[in-house]
């Protein structure tokens, strides 16, 4: 008859052998402490979709723990595969933003560079001048009239592309503005028209575009990386300038790979410097044997990426605190986005499009027979976009930290007196090895903050977002409502004899009437983000008349949060008073002037001097407010890009 083995209590083995919860952990006879390797990070990858493949080898190279179906425990990492709403997370990082998918339409896109286009016209001429329909066709009309009126000899070509069309479908070229489709095509599918770049940088006689990845880690603080290398698309046609003849030839002005491959001039090739499809680096090569100077070149580009970043991190911010507000369980964001950027002639870049979820197959479709289509591994793919997706992981992992201070422990010398036995130095030498040790260098270069000292002047949108959240009241809501704007006017002290409270009711009630016209989702009434900077701008022209704009903007935002501070400062000593019961503080106890209040009396906090970004962000503004208010609000001005250092290792030849 079986007999069962004794058992003691509380999960343990047979004969009182502890049971073993975990991975086992090294222990030196030399050493008191236990080692414990962390566990693999654990990825679900049940949402990825395209990216699957290049997922599941990033994955395998990092020795980490895939669940291709989910599981009912949270994992690490969720990889959706089109926006952040594809499952229900509540911890971990997810690898998009709420939000993106909506910001790098065409239509959102042109109208948050346009701004910035307003504020730094000359920093921001690297985006095409853009309309958009049918919102804008009167006016498109008007404005190329007056041109030609101006310049007979100007003869120029427009694009259309549908605000929500992918992989170029729905684009045509137009050499005069009564040539767009109008006929209802317009009204369920609004599109942006664009000014046609018809000089671009040409190779083996072929258009060619460039698909760079770019990582946004986090949005507060912001953290931008730029892929060393990335992919060049090519046209499949000779290139020949736009004339009415050629402008139906969409192989010879559209890059779009999707297009492309369905040409029967595009050659698949396992080469990274040959084909229809080559690494951006191969170019970069090409190039500087021909003399051109391609660390000039990666500066420029680095430089359209940040500011495209700048441009986007606003509205994001309104969409990620509506998403996930402060205060309640969420997970942390990150995102890959594919930039599609175009150099002209004189290799100035032109940024074509953002997209929020570029594609991350590694194979492509090749046809054996008509209509039997095989998929094909494709080695230039892999090399890029493996890379990507795997160093992303490595940036992202979130037992990083800890892996790096174990290394560290294991690496310093044994505490006991005693020669550690040949064991233990093996087994100190297998634990201490990198986790990261077999894998190539992170192809990931951050850009931002390392340059943020020469791009933060252009932060000022940024700064309105704050300002914007602040008032919005409701949790979750994007939209600022009536009492919000009133209570952001009174607050900061911007009512007047000239700008009373009524003229502020009529200001909110006709930009958010026409705002929520140009929109297609109306379901929350209110101001959105483009309103309020809308009459931000109205209220800083009124206000600093004689300044560029720019300057009133800068101007006013400084005097908002001058008074913000000034009443939250009021509030944290109420607060204080209040939970005291009343009562001044001990009359021993010497009580130190804060630096608001240092300021109030005339004497800037010693700590400025010495040191500045100690001081709390709010106290600085109003140490920059009181002394432009001394000085009669010194204008703002806005330093002259500096060339960026331009770095050998984002040459990539």
């Amino acid at each position: 008859m079986y007999q069962a083995k004794p058992m003691s209590a509380q999960g343990l083995y047979p004969y009182g052998k502890s049971r073993s919860k975990g991975r086992s952990c090294k222990r030196s006879s030399d050493r008191s402490e236990e080692y414990c390797p962390p566990r693999p990070v654990t990825v679900d990858s049940s949402k990825a979709r395209t990216s699957l493949d290049a997922l599941k080898i990033s994955i395998r190279q990092l020795k980490w723990k895939e669940f291709p179906f989910g599981r009912r425990l949270p994992c690490d990492i969720y990889w959706h595969g089109v926006s952040f709403h594809d499952s229900d997370i509540f911890s971990g990082l997810v690898n998009k933003f709420p939000g993106m998918t909506e910001m790098v339409r065409k239509i959102t896109l042109s109208r948050a560079v346009r701004i910035m286009q307003n504020l730094f016209p000359e920093e921001y001429n690297f985006y095409p001048r853009s309309w958009i329909l049918p919102d804008e066709f009167q006016l498109f009309v008007a404005q190329v009239r007056m041109v030609k009126d101006g310049d007979p000899s100007w003869k120029p070509t427009f694009i259309v592309k549908p605000d929500s069309g992918c992989q170029g479908d729905g684009i045509y070229l137009i050499k005069d503005p009564s040539d767009i489709r109008l006929a209802g095509t317009l009204q369920s599918r609004p599109a942006v028209v664009q000014e046609y770049v018809c000089k671009p940088l040409l190779i083996d006689k072929l258009k060619f575009d460039i698909r760079l990845y770019v990582l946004l880690k986090s949005l507060e603080p912001l953290e931008i990386y730029i892929a060393k290398d990335g992919l060049s698309r090519f046209c499949t046609e000779p290139y020949q300038e736009p004339h009415p003849r050629n402008l139906h030839h969409l192989f010879m002005h559209l890059t779009n790979y999707s297009l492309n491959i369905h040409s029967g001039n595009f050659v698949h090739s396992d080469s990274t410097s040959t084909g229809s499809k080559r690494t951006f680096s191969s170019i970069l090569c090409r190039l500087s044997s021909k003399g051109v100077d391609i660390k000039k070149v990666w500066s420029d580009i680095i430089s359209l990426v940040i500011k495209t970043v700048i441009a986007l991190t606003p509205e994001l911010r309104v969409f990620y605190q509506s998403d996930i507000p402060a205060g309640r369980p969420g997970p942390t964001c990150f995102q890959i986005l594919g930039f599609d950027i175009l150099l002209m002639k004189n290799l100035k870049p032109i940024l074509l499009e953002v997209n929020a979820n570029p594609s991350m197959r590694i194979e492509h479709e090749q046809e054996l027979s008509p209509g039997v289509f095989e998929n094909v591994p494709s080695l230039v793919d892999e090399e890029v976009k493996v890379a990507v997706i795997r160093d992303t992981l490595r940036l992202m992992d979130p037992f990083k930290k800890k892996r790096e201070s174990q290394s560290q422990q294991l690496g310093k010398p044994l505490a006991s007196k005693e020669e550690p036995s040949e064991s233990d130095l093996a087994s100190a030498s297998a634990g201490s090895a990198h986790p990261e040790a077999h894998l190539p260098s992170i192809c990931l270069k951050q850009v931002f903050p390392k340059y943020a000292k020469q791009f933060n002047y252009l932060r000022l949108v940024d700064r309105m977002a704050n300002l914007f959240i602040r008032f919005l009241g409701i949790k979750g809501t994007m939209k600022l409502g009536p009492t919000g704007f009133r209570t952001f006017i009174r607050n900061c002290k911007l009512s007047s004899g000239s700008l009373s409270m009524a003229a502020v009711d009529i200001l909110y009630i006709d930009i958010t009437r026409r705002w929520n016209s140009m929109t297609v989702d109306q379901r929350d009434s209110g101001m959105c983000l483009q309103a309020f900077v809308e009459a931000f701008f109205y209220l800083a022209q009124r206000k600093f008349k004689m300044l560029p704009l720019h300057e009133q903007v800068a101007s006013l935002i400084d005097l908002c949060e001058y008074h913000l501070s000034l009443l939250d400062e009021k509030r944290l000593v109420c607060g204080r008073s209040a939970t005291s019961g009343g009562r001044p503080p001990h009359s021993g106890t010497p009580q130190e002037a804060t630096p608001t209040a240092q300021l109030a009396e005339g004497h800037p906090p010693a700590l400025h001097k010495q040191c500045p970004q100690a001081l709390p962000f709010q106290t600085r503004s109003v140490l920059r407010a009181t002394l432009s208010s001394q000085k009669k609000i010194e204008p703002f001005r806005a330093q002259e890009t500096p060339r960026l250092p331009a770095g050998g290792e984002m040459a990539g030849c």
